[in-house]
């Protein structure tokens, strides 16, 4: 048996967790509002923001689940990628907690980390290997075939924009606020998704490109404008639910094309995106259509959490893959 501290801090949540095994005993949460009057992430603000947060969150992770911190076997971190400032902080704090207790540190990778967070014990069906996992969230988006917990293929992957950064920039077009995923989600249920067709750009195998989805979402807008200055006001709904439609159909599109030409019969998302309801639906749809099995994250695993963080740490700690203090942050 082992416990596992877990923390995470790669972007503007600081998080931490802890597992006993594969079983999480708590996963605290600190977000950050101070973002939405720029709408979009300032990362110095970040960083100052998990200074002030990581040692509550950490004390709080280790009251929750109901441990000494002398209990604890190892300290799992994000490593990256990330914004630097917001990395410094985590894998500063996790080395010096670590070096503190003379544990072993694990290094983690944030991406790797949302996608094995369907092995979480939450005592229900887990994938079995292989199986292919679209991973979509604000700056990366994937199609992953995973053989094993650490042997993951990129089949494909964006070549410019990622998924949630379309959805983001469509949002920030039309002044909705931040973030602009939630609120495109949710305008999206009260339009019509066939209101309007947006063109899909046309990327050999199982690359992806949104950056034209955006493109033509934004001249699309201003010939409308230029007609009726109040055209957005007016049709926000109808705008939300088609280009979440269109974003969503392609994003599935090939990844059904990857499960099919690898004779898999078992799809995952993982990912910030992978709380949009709409893509949760209809990966349901297309499995259920395919007489494949489903897995879809719990909505508290979607966004960047330390419970994901934590059980990739576990998985390493199995294999006995400790990282060395000196092991720095990365980017990319």
């Amino acid at each position: 048996m082992s416990i596992i501290l877990a923390i995470e801090s790669s972007c503007d949540d600081t998080s931490a967790a802890v597992l006993r095994d594969d079983m999480l005993l708590s996963n605290v949460i600190a977000s950050q509002k101070v973002h939405e009057q720029y709408g979009g992430v300032v990362p110095e603000l970040a960083s100052r923001a998990h200074e002030q947060n990581i040692i509550p969150v950490v004390d709080g992770a280790i009251r929750e689940a109901g441990i000494s911190k002398e209990e604890i076997d190892a300290v799992a971190f994000t490593r990256g990628p990330g914004l630097m400032g917001s990395l410094m902080v985590g894998v500063s704090f996790a080395k010096s907690f670590a070096q503190a207790l003379g544990k072993p540190l694990i290094e983690v990778n944030h991406l790797q980390a949302h996608v094995l967070s369907h092995f979480i014990d939450r005592g229900e069906p887990r994938p079995q290997f292989p199986f292919i996992c679209l991973l979509v969230s604000g700056g990366h988006t994937q199609i992953l075939l995973l053989k094993s917990h650490f042997e993951m293929e990129v089949l494909g992957q964006t070549i410019d924009d990622a998924a949630g950064e379309a959805i983001d920039k469509a949002a920030k077009i039309m002044d909705l606020g931040y973030p602009g995923g939630p609120i495109i989600d949710r305008l999206a249920k009260e339009g019509n998704p066939d209101a309007y067709r947006f063109a899909t750009p046309q990327i050999p195998g199982y690359d992806y490109s949104f950056s034209g989805i955006k493109t033509s979402f934004l001249y699309f807008l201003r010939d409308r404008l230029k007609e009726d200055p109040d055209f957005i006001e007016k049709h926000k709904a109808d705008l939300c639910a088609s280009i979440q439609k269109t974003i969503v159909g392609f994003l599935l599109k090939k990844a059904e094309r990857a499960a099919i030409d690898h004779k898999v019969s078992q799809m995952a998302i993982a990912g910030g995106v992978s709380a949009n309801s709409l893509l949760r639906s209809e990966l349901q749809r297309i499995c259920d259509k395919h007489h494949w099995q489903a897995f879809i994250p719990p909505f508290k695993f979607c966004t960047d959490n330390a419970a994901m963080v934590g059980i990739a740490g576990y998985f390493k700690y199995l294999k006995g893959e400790f990282a060395d203090i000196s092991l720095p942050p990365y980017t990319r």
